[in-house]
């Protein structure tokens, strides 16, 4: 089946969907670095509470092995409010999917919002449920810079953070 959307278009559509930017990057330039999860096993205290974070999340080498099968991915831009990036990512994986893009998967940031306390035995919400990025060892930081983003550690509560999301699209 051939594509009937380009990656630019599902940009427009990821706009659309809640994203405040969205570009298309090669899948080569996601940077994924061991120490990554690290911070998320000794820095955040939901490490192993949800089954899109670690250890459940794909490891930072299963990860590499993942991005190897990809040639383009979307790199998505959020405002403030972490809680729909998973949403978002999801409806635009299932709408790249749907345009021919049989392999599109998404990963978001942060821990998953979608219930109060994960079931560690089964999502209830897989259409929706992805691992952040963070969990599986990429460098949003580096990645999101090498894009063109502006990125900076957010230093204090009353400082607005960046949150984004990355669909792998070929």
């Amino acid at each position: 089946m051939a594509v009937s959307k380009s990656l630019e278009e599902l940009c427009e559509i990821a706009i659309r969907l809640g994203a405040a930017e969205a570009k298309v990057i090669k899948a080569g330039d996601v940077v994924v670095r061991d120490w990554v999860r690290l911070k998320c096993q000794y820095g955040c205290d939901g490490y192993g509470k949800r089954l899109t974070c670690p250890p459940y999340s794909p490891t930072p080498e299963q990860m590499r092995r993942v991005l190897s099968g990809y040639n383009s991915a979307i790199l998505l831009r959020f405002e403030p409010g972490w809680e729909k990036v998973h949403r978002v990512v999801a409806s635009l994986e299932r709408e790249a999917f749907l345009s021919g893009y049989y392999s599109a998967f998404g990963l978001t940031s942060g821990p998953c919002p979608l219930c109060k306390e994960c079931n560690l035995k089964n999502c209830v919400h897989p259409e929706l449920a992805r691992p952040s990025m963070e969990a599986c060892g990429i460098d949003v930081y580096a990645t999101a810079r090498g894009a063109g983003f502006k990125i900076d550690v957010v230093k204090t509560r009353r400082e607005k953070p960046r949150y984004f999301g990355l669909l792998l699209v070929t």
